[in-house]
């Protein structure tokens, strides 16, 4: 099952931390990254940056379209009343492929402030009782993802 999971970091450096984590992870065969991408927002920063990863040059640029979509309107469209309304209802539209109704966008929109830092990974085929080892330590939350309530109970238990 190919999974999205979005996990919010208190420091600008945490995502990076865990990107690195998870790339190891991979290269031990304990999940399958088809994409991630980094949200940073150093304090004193106007705005987060995004960086998107993606060593599949093909898969890349589908797939960086899609953060662009998603996080170009979640941070850098500005978004004032009605107008946040309709752009979270656009986007919801377009991200409903991978598994993400408006709450979750409007929550990862929500959490990233200044002086934090969000991962959010595209994966299949994980091993979570190995995976969740990687990440322990990491004080990580998570934000969003696609998983049933099942899913993401026995997730939040081995990341926990």
């Amino acid at each position: 099952m190919t999974t999205f999971t979005a996990w919010k970091f208190d420091t600008p450096d945490g995502a990076q931390h865990a990107a690195d984590a998870l790339k190891s992870a991979e290269q031990d065969r304990l999940v399958k990254v088809l994409d991630r991408a980094i949200i940073t927002w150093p304090d004193g920063a106007a705005r987060p940056d995004m960086h998107h990863t993606n060593e599949d040059k093909l898969r890349g640029t589908g797939w960086g379209a899609f953060w662009g979509l998603l996080f170009g309107t979640l941070f850098f469209v500005p978004v004032l009343g009605a107008a946040a309304g309709a752009a979270l209802g656009a986007i919801g539209k377009a991200v409903s492929a991978v598994g993400l109704n408006e709450d979750q966008l409007q929550t990862i929109r929500d959490q990233v402030t200044p002086g934090t830092s969000m991962l959010c990974a595209v994966t299949t085929e994980g091993d979570m009782d190995r995976l969740g080892e990687r990440f322990h330590g990491l004080h990580s939350t998570l934000v969003a993802t696609n998983l049933t309530e099942a899913e993401k109970s026995l997730l939040m238990e081995t990341f926990g």
